[in-house]
């Protein structure tokens, strides 16, 4: 299916590839479906994309990449509401606010992005770890984690940039694979 976003210009995402809230991301209750764009550049960063509403997407990224040490523990509650067994089945995502001043980037290690890698059934969860933050600082150790990074994009997501006008990359998902989108606010 053809999606136009605001960032990205339209989109070709496969069905199987929207992700669905059926909850919707905090302080964004209306909107449940969503999936990722993978933007090109090597900074590691996706966009979580809402599928209705074009100028609605969000920067993730993957905790790991900047805090290895970082556990998601979800309730046994938790994890029936994704349809999970085990997390070890799930991808989990952090939302970034990314400001003018770039080195003041933080994620939102406190409320992350839980989806079922299966179902595509997802919900941003409020862990009760007290340590955890909310505007976790991060952009030093994700710029040390980049100039070390030498892998295949190819093997983190499908989508691509597919042509370039008016310096907006068009992205697009090959058939039969996830998609990839970004969020913009700090949640």
């Amino acid at each position: 299916m053809k999606i136009n976003t605001t960032r990205f210009g339209e989109l070709e995402v496969d069905k199987e590839d929207v992700i669905v809230f059926k909850e919707g991301l905090l302080g964004f209750e209306g909107l449940k479906k969503f999936f990722i764009v993978d933007p090109g550049d090597q900074t590691l960063i996706l966009w979580f994309q809402s599928a209705e509403d074009p100028s609605t997407a969000f920067p993730i990224i993957e905790p790991k990449i900047f805090k290895p040490e970082y556990i998601v523990k979800l309730l046994p509650a938790e994890l029936a509401s994704l349809e999970l067994e085990s997390i070890n089945d799930a991808s989990v995502y952090t939302i970034l606010t990314i400001p003018k001043t770039v080195t003041d980037m933080s994620a939102n290690l406190k409320a992350p992005i839980v989806i079922n890698n299966k179902t595509k059934i997802a919900r941003q969860i409020v862990l009760q770890d007290s340590k955890l933050e909310v505007r976790c600082k991060m952009y030093k150790e994700l710029k040390m984690y980049i100039v070390n990074y030498a892998s295949d994009d190819s093997t983190r997501t499908t989508a691509s940039v597919t042509s370039v006008s008016n310096s907006t990359p068009e992205v697009t998902t090959p058939p039969n694979q996830p998609g990839s989108t970004q969020p913009e606010k700090d949640h």
